[in-house]
């Protein structure tokens, strides 16, 4: 059997009557349930005008309905997921940006990307759930119309996507420069997906608990759509919440979650008071991705949970996932983002030559899983791809074995008077320190430097200590020019919408520029 292309053919997986998305303490949708529901919705959306090629922003609170809902309108349109939590001026932008030619919201929401719509003449389209309904299950109504009724208008293109339909668009993260569109294929997140479940070696008895974000690519393609390939169950959360995830852990008895280095490092923060509830868990592993994980946090996630975790190295631009780290019996190097799992990986010179073991460079990509470019910025792909392979923006190295290590995002690394340092590498020392939990190490200004050495620490509950102390223990394990010159103590670091720690800008955002 060929592997699926399209969204909607890949739910064929799963078998009838199996669960496909859950949520705590609802009924599961099954598949066969699922596919009803993405057939559904593909012509509620063809009778409101809406078809292949249609893009559809989607503005809705994590859970199942926002899953659900990504599944079924990619089989028929084109998904658009933005952040709830962006404001007016946010939407205005990528609403624009994208061309939307909807979006939906649940009923009833107050969300400013209403606003927004209604200023560019974007169609509103509720999100309603009926009473009882299975978990991921919803109607479609056009704002001031009943389901599927918004006008006489046809879609265009009606029925089911193609292989060469684009699925998903999302944007990159832009740091100072406007963020680009990023257009994925069907057949880019279905290779993704297949990328993923090999790698994790799943099969329909595991069931994912997701309590990533699903308005990110991480969130999407792993927990959910590699999930869905696979004919396993997805249990949605509203989101990550360190309160709460324990008990989702015993409620719902998943075999492994996906998460960012600083959700796992909350997690095992409370694991301390949850003992118990970690004895009965019935976790196969734990996989971590979308920002290095520090040595010191993977050994103490295996220690406390006992199963063995596996660190991805992913992008918005590779459908997600491009390396990773093995399941035992295969192996696992702490620091490492593992083999290439996907798409071919190799590492780059700035003169466009592949380089050999041990030579640091850019980290280079292509393969099924990559996008054929950022849309409508021919300038942007001149730059990003070399001889057909897709420039990541990430240095490297890779060993004699094929493992790759991660030495720093590019416009990352801190240039010291010409002095290059790799803020992971900083962050890996200060690490051990024993007081430490977190830490973040970034650049901030130098009058004649340039730039200089800071870092951002949290420290461990009940222990305490200063940062003179934190930089003495750095300078007796990084050369001087390494060590940073500021060390803030914080309760807590700033951090992204998805969790993530984000070096750039860190310190303006902490008033050291």
């Amino acid at each position: 059997m060929t592997d699926p292309r399209t969204v909607r053919a890949l739910l064929k997986t799963g078998p009838s009557d199996a669960p496909a998305i859950g949520a705590p303490g609802r009924e599961s949708l099954t598949y066969e349930g699922l596919r009803a529901h993405v057939d559904h919705t593909v012509a509620s959306l063809n009778e409101m005008g809406i078809g292949r090629g249609d893009r559809v922003a989607i503005v809705l609170p994590n859970g199942p309905e926002m899953a659900a809902a990504f599944i079924s309108i990619a089989a028929g349109a084109t998904t658009a997921p933005l952040n709830p939590g962006y404001k007016l001026k946010e939407y205005d932008f990528y609403l624009g940006d994208l061309n939307a030619r909807a979006l939906v919201v649940e009923q009833g929401s107050n969300s400013e990307a209403i606003d927004s719509a209604r200023a560019l003449g974007v169609e509103v389209i509720e999100l309603r759930v009926p009473e009882g309904a299975a978990a991921g299950v919803f109607e479609l109504v056009s704002q001031g119309g009943t389901e599927g009724d918004s006008s006489d208008a046809r879609a265009s293109q009606p029925g089911p996507a193609e292989p060469d339909d684009v699925a998903l668009v999302l944007h990159t993260s832009g740091t100072t420069a406007r963020p680009k569109i990023v257009p994925l294929l069907h057949r880019n997140v279905c290779a993704s997906a297949k990328n993923i479940r090999t790698t994790l070696r799943l099969t329909p008895a595991d069931r994912c608990l997701n309590v990533m974000p699903l308005f990110h690519i991480h969130g999407l393609m792993a927990p959910v759509l590699s999930s869905l390939s696979t004919g396993a169950e997805v249990v949605c959360t509203p989101g990550f919440n360190a309160l709460k995830f324990f008990g989702w852990l015993d409620d719902v008895g998943p075999s492994w979650y996906s998460a960012v280095p600083t959700m796992h490092q909350t997690i095992l923060a409370r694991a301390p008071r949850n003992t118990e509830v970690i004895e009965r868990a019935k976790l196969r592993f734990i996989r971590s991705s979308s920002s290095s994980l520090p040595p010191q946090v993977l050994e103490a996630l295996e220690d406390t949970f006992g199963v063995p975790v596996v660190e991805a190295y992913a992008m918005t631009e590779a459908s997600h996932q491009m390396t990773c780290n093995q399941l035992p019996p295969g192996e696992r190097r702490a620091g490492t983002v593992g083999i290439a799992s996907g798409p071919e990986v190799a590492i780059m010179n700035a003169a466009g030559e592949l380089l050999g073991a041990g030579e640091t460079g850019e980290i280079v990509i292509r393969g099924p899983n990559v996008t054929e470019g950022y849309e409508n910025n021919p300038e942007a792909n001149a730059t990003a791809f070399t001889n057909g392979w897709f420039r990541t923006g990430d240095q490297g190295v890779m060993d004699e074995d094929a493992f790759f290590t991660l030495t720093g995002r590019l416009k990352e690394i801190i240039n010291r008077g010409g002095e290059k340092i790799s803020p992971g590498e900083v962050d890996v020392v200060l690490m051990d320190h024993p007081a430490v939990q977190q830490v973040c190490t970034f650049a901030m200004p130098h009058d004649k430097l340039g730039e200089e050495v800071a870092a951002a620490v949290v420290l461990r509950e009940g222990v305490e200590a200063d940062a003179q102390e934190i930089r003495a223990f750095a300078s007796g394990r990084l050369a001087d020019f390494k060590v940073p010159r500021t060390v803030l103590i914080m309760d807590e670091i700033p951090k992204g919408p998805t969790g993530k720690l984000k070096r750039i800008g860190m310190a303006e955002q902490l008033g050291l520029a």
